[in-house]
């Protein structure tokens, strides 16, 4: 089973998105947008830019921890990963996105 996207509307009406890898982790979280086109459009971004290595940033946390940035060709950030312990795990976070981006599965969060 592949990856897929969960779209979610919040009590503002805002949207956002996630990335799940098969085991149903999130990998990847978008920031809010104002339409449910426009979180499509960041979902239609991540789809073609999670496959490229060079669309993602490396940082550290001021706690020591690791994350990473997907961006689009524009250098918009389109999604953000959960913390991690260890840089490894951040790479292997990377990979998992760079592999479940593509999907084409898109599901409605509760």
């Amino acid at each position: 089973m592949a990856g897929w996207y969960e779209v979610n509307k919040n009590g503002q009406g805002a949207f956002s998105f996630v990335l799940k890898a098969a085991n149903g982790e999130v990998i990847l979280r978008s920031e809010s947008y104002d339409s449910r086109a426009a979180a499509d459009n960041g979902i239609a971004s991540v789809q073609k830019n999670s496959p490229n290595e060079a669309a993602y940033t490396h940082s550290d946390a001021s706690d020591g921890r690791f994350y990473f940035n997907l961006k689009a060709a524009n250098h918009q950030v389109i999604g953000t990963s959960q913390m991690y312990k260890t840089a490894t795990a951040r790479q292997a976070g990377m990979a998992s996105v760079r592999t479940n981006g593509p999907t084409t599965v898109i599901k409605e969060g509760a």
